[in-house]
């Protein structure tokens, strides 16, 4: 898990490499974006803005990406931990590239401008929190696009 303060350190940070690069991008088009709605830039990554804060009972996992949020407004809380800590209960879907387990991790909160990046070996849930937006990235683990293209 790395948690930045702000995009600024982000964009100090990763300013290498095509999918950084495009986090940022998505981040830029935030309003020309409906909220809701899954959009993608290249073959490295999908986003989507939303609203939605609801406590979540299970933690998720991926493999083939990363799940990467920037804050725009308001508070959230957010438990991460690595898989190997956990115990999982519904096993990985190829399909939804997904999965789910139970245990206890490390409780954070995030705040407008913070921006988190959960690694593919890190599974979290979301605690819930106050009224939020929030852009939600989901980053290939391949260096800058699919080993398939």
């Amino acid at each position: 898990m790395v948690v930045l303060q702000s995009l600024e350190e982000f964009k100090s940070i990763f300013r290498v490499g095509k999918k950084w690069i495009r986090c940022t991008e998505a981040i830029a088009n935030v309003p020309n974006v409906r909220e809701n709605v899954f959009y993608s830039i290249g073959d490295s990554l999908i986003y989507k803005v939303t609203t939605e804060n609801k406590a979540e009972k299970l933690f998720t996992g991926n493999r083939r990406y990363m799940d990467a949020h920037y804050y725009i407004f308001g508070e959230e809380q957010l438990e991460v931990a690595p898989k190997s800590a956990l115990t999982s209960v519904i096993p990985y879907s190829n399909e939804t590239d997904r999965e789910f387990f139970q245990g206890k991790g490390e409780i954070i909160t995030l705040r407008p401008d913070n921006f988190i990046i959960i690694e593919n070996n890190e599974a979290h849930k979301f605690l819930g929190g106050e009224k939020i937006k929030k852009v939600i990235i989901r980053v290939t683990i391949e260096d800058n696009s699919f080993l398939n293209k």
